[in-house]
């Protein structure tokens, strides 16, 4: 019998496996009450997505998975001893979370200047609720890939590598249950 438990045998540090989880069980709940709403009026909830971008959602996704992919490398290029690559892997990676921001701003100026406001439709109220809420995970993501890309041992690296890709995650499940899921 081995002495190690489960908890040893994750990657990481075990306080980012408890924020990211928790990070994830906030999304699940935001995401049970939309569906639970969306069952009492799929018609409205069908039209007011209707209203949203699907375009630039779909940029938005290709754009975060990219910048996951360039974490990713950062990891290894700096568990490799190639730390500039490593560097300049994680500015890409936050260039590509600021290109992110952008188009999630330009979609919400896109809904205000439409009238459309989270007291339009219970549909709006959790758009901007979770959208919201992950642009805010969006943001502390891109300070904390600059800040391991100046302060860039493997540890730091792997910490925010394991937050950008919860961001990710939230994202790749919010894309289809808001924008595409009728």
């Amino acid at each position: 019998m081995s002495d190690t438990s489960a908890f040893d045998e994750l990657p990481g540090e075990l306080l980012m496996w408890v924020l990211i989880v928790s990070e994830l069980l906030v999304f699940g709940a935001g995401l049970a009450v939309f569906l639970s709403l969306r069952i009492g009026d799929p018609e409205g909830f069908l039209a007011a997505q209707n209203e949203l971008n699907r375009t630039a959602a779909a940029v938005n996704t290709a754009v975060l998975v990219s910048s996951g992919f360039l974490a990713a490398m950062a990891l290894w290029w700096r568990e490799n001893s190639q730390r500039l690559r490593a560097r300049l892997a994680l500015l890409g990676a936050a260039l590509l979370g600021v290109v992110f921001m952008v188009i999630k701003v330009a979609e919400y100026v896109e809904k205000a200047q439409a009238g459309i406001n989270w007291e339009t439709h219970p549909f709006f109220t959790f758009y901007y609720m979770l959208t919201g809420f992950h642009a805010a995970h969006v943001a502390a993501g891109i300070l904390l890939l600059l800040l391991v890309a100046w302060r860039d041992d493997t540890r730091n690296i792997e910490a925010g590598a394991m937050f950008w890709h919860m961001v990710d995650l939230v994202w790749v499940i919010l894309f289809p249950v808001v924008y595409l899921l009728q």
